[in-house]
């Protein structure tokens, strides 16, 4: 098991340090090896975890054959949320749906110790709810959830008889917004995005389950692509087939994260052209222009965005 000497000391302090080397160690015919639930009951730090897990029905599941692997947010963390969600701890739990959901968007169905971990940095990780993260390594492992929030990795590798634990200091959450309202929510840097998508009639299709993938231009990609194809706004706009063509010239047909962008390679979009991407994380499109992704894998609850500064063209000008 791999503790920090600061995250050890901490659990000792609270009177948990014997119970966490119980958990953890090797079972014998007295002490058999604890079971995911069985360890964070032991431990008086994830009492709230523990609450929440039983207010939802969850015990029996993560005291099964498992393997699973789990995620396991703090009092501390759970105390936070309850602050940034506006709630009582006695309304959450009472809202069986809502406490499921964010519960087993913390859990992986399999065993994934730490040292498995480099080998999935920056890509889609899928939970037993169905929504992915993504973990980092930048100044320790990171975990960015569905709505873009950052939880560290505190401790990790948390044996339990049917799985592993790792610490995370924030109740991590699935995804609740689409892409189209997660452009929305980001106005004004994509209002003429979202104006171009309604004008094209594509704010449903881009609002299903997808997965899809958006490289999102800004507004000042938009101002610029006006300037170089020599139309007013509302003209580019009026004309549904070209505005159609380009929009869906940005659109991937599957959840790309920056980690798995093939370099170099053509990539089909859904309006059938390709363009590719260099490993400067430069795009080349149909047209020979270049636009440079300049931010990436803003989760959304249907696919990911990537924000480019420049709008792709798939025909020259």
């Amino acid at each position: 098991m791999r503790i920090p000497r600061r995250s050890l000391l901490m659990l000792a302090a609270a009177g948990a340090g014997s119970a966490l080397l119980t958990a953890c160690g090797g079972g014998d015919d007295h002490n058999p090896p604890k079971n995911l639930v069985e360890v964070a009951q032991s431990l008086p730090d994830f009492s709230i975890l523990v609450e929440a897990v039983v207010a939802a029905d969850l015990a029996t599941t993560l005291s099964g054959t498992g393997p699973f692997t789990v995620f396991a947010p703090t009092n501390a963390a759970f105390a936070a949320l309850l602050t940034e969600l506006g709630v009582t701890k006695e309304a959450l739990l009472a809202n069986k749906a809502l406490l499921t959901a964010v519960l087993t968007y913390h859990v992986l169905p399999g065993k994934v110790e730490a040292s498995a971990v480099p080998g999935v940095l920056g890509q889609p990780i899928t939970t037993v709810q169905g929504g992915v993260f993504k973990i980092e390594s930048n100044g320790g492992l990171k975990i960015t959830d569905g709505r873009n929030r950052v939880a560290n990795i505190s401790a990790t590798d948390v044996a339990a008889s049917n799985g592993v634990i790792h610490v995370i200091d924030k109740v991590i959450l699935p995804a609740d917004k689409t892409i189209v309202e997660t452009a929305i929510a980001s106005a004004p840097e994509f209002s003429i995005l979202v104006e171009a998508v309604v004008a094209a009639g594509l704010a449903d299709a881009l609002s299903a389950a997808g997965p899809l993938t958006v490289f999102a231009p800004t507004n000042a990609a938009f101002a610029a692509a006006l300037t170089e194809l020599g139309v007013t706004k509302e003209a580019l706009f009026a004309d549904t087939a070209l505005l159609t063509a380009v929009l869906t010239y940005h659109v991937v047909p599957s959840r790309v994260f920056k980690a798995q962008v093939p370099l170099n390679t053509p990539i089909t979009t859904l309006q059938g052209a390709t363009f590719t991407v260099g490993s400067d994380l430069a795009i080349t499109d149909q047209a020979g222009r270049k636009a440079n992704i300049v931010a990436t894998d803003v989760m959304t609850s249907n696919g990911v965005i990537h924000v480019i500064d420049k709008v792709i063209l798939p025909l020259a000008p």
